[in-house]
C-alpha cells in the first residue's frame, strides 16, 4: 500500500512539473490559434462582406416599400 502511495505521489508530481514548465509553450499555441481564427474571420468577411452588404440593402428596400 505505502509503495502505490510514493508511486502515485511521484507521477502527481511529475505531472505537475510537467505542467508548470509548458505554460509559456501553451500560451504560444492558444496565442497562434487565436490569430488563426481572427485571420480566417477577416477572410470570411472580406469575401462575403459585399455581397452581405447588398443583401441586407436590398432587404432594407424591400422593407420600406412595405406599406
Amino acid at each position: 500500500m505505502t509503495g502505490l502511495m510514493v508511486s502515485m505521489l511521484s507521477f502527481i508530481a511529475g505531472v505537475k512539473n510537467k505542467l508548470e514548465s509548458e505554460k509559456g509553450a501553451t500560451a504560444v499555441e492558444y496565442g497562434l490559434m487565436v490569430a488563426l481564427i481572427a485571420v480566417a474571420i477577416i477572410t470570411t468577411v472580406g469575401l462575403l462582406g459585399g455581397q452581405l452588404n447588398t443583401l441586407f440593402g436590398d432587404v432594407k428596400t424591400a422593407i420600406t416599400k412595405t406599406p
